[in-house]
């Protein structure tokens, strides 16, 4: 019989942290192919079905969204609830973003592009800067713009905080 208390001690840590150590062996299952398909392919935005240009050379918030068969296309490359999640999303961020511009910035002029590929940025100093905008892969978004600084896309979630840091500095 063990006599010494220090030896007790040390036998009972050690079955305690090797029976706490023990982990269930999981098994190894062939991978879910359909999932993994789905996780990899990346869906492009459909280009527009425009090919105007919006010219910009004042103060402005650029609203840009789909156009109607550019929204039908991308309708069909998105499952249900992807396509709802998006419009949803874009439907009320543009709202608020409007909301916010209108209260708190009435001086900046609001553009709606929907019906234009390109936005033709004209700064004070006359230099350009052009953006298509199938490159942006969101369906939505909002640049703002002051001719004195290049147009920035704006995170819409945090409007409040990105016009305050745009417009004034």
């Amino acid at each position: 019989m063990i006599s010494c208390p220090h030896a007790v001690n040390t036998i009972a840590a050690v079955l305690l942290i090797v029976c706490s150590c023990t982990v269930p062996v999981k098994r190894n299952e062939p991978p879910d192919t359909k999932k993994a398909a789905t996780n990899a392919a990346i869906i492009k935005k459909p280009s527009s079905s425009f090919s105007d240009t919006i010219v910009i050379d004042s103060k402005a918030a650029v609203f840009y969204s789909p156009d109607s068969l550019q929204m039908v296309k991308i309708k069909a490359v998105n499952e249900k609830q992807t396509f709802a999640m998006l419009t949803h999303d874009c439907f009320y961020q543009m709202q608020n973003a409007r909301t916010v511009l209108k209260e708190n910035w009435p001086g900046i002029k609001i553009v709606e592009a929907s019906k234009a590929r390109y936005l033709l940025f004209i700064k004070a100093d006359k230099s350009r800067l052009c953006i298509d905008l199938n490159e942006k892969n969101d369906i939505c978004g909002l640049f703002l713009f002051d001719r004195e600084k290049a147009p920035v896309l704006a995170d819409m979630p945090n409007i409040n905080t990105v016009l305050g840091f745009y417009f004034k500095q």
